[in-house]
């Protein structure tokens, strides 16, 4: 639980500087949807980490939402896997989504 807690918070604040990083950037990096989407993932990263700290009862089900966001992000993310910041991105997503698959159905 350790591990998936550490990948949730690294996941929320990588994805919190590539949102400046996109913003900052414009064209495609700042589409609406991608936008969303990265504020989505650092949203669920925060709250898993935060049910799994607290032992939350039902931390299982954040983790298995944070699983698909956090996959479905780094899909986006890798567009424009050129850019050194939006594979850094990418990477940290896919390893927390891996770690919140593993925690969601360890619990389950």
């Amino acid at each position: 639980m350790d591990d998936c807690i550490r990948n949730c918070t690294d996941c929320h604040r990588i994805c919190l500087e590539t949102v400046a990083h996109c913003l900052d950037k414009g064209g495609v990096h700042a589409e609406s949807g991608h936008i969303r989407l990265m504020l989505d993932c650092i949203d669920i990263c925060r709250t898993s980490a935060d049910f799994m700290i607290r032992s939350a009862r039902l931390h299982h089900l954040t983790c298995g939402a944070c699983a698909e966001i956090c996959a479905a992000c780094a899909d986006d993310c890798d567009r424009m896997s050129d850019d050194p910041m939006m594979k850094r991105c990418a990477d940290m997503c896919r390893r927390c989504a891996e770690s919140c698959r593993a925690m969601s159905r360890m619990a389950a």
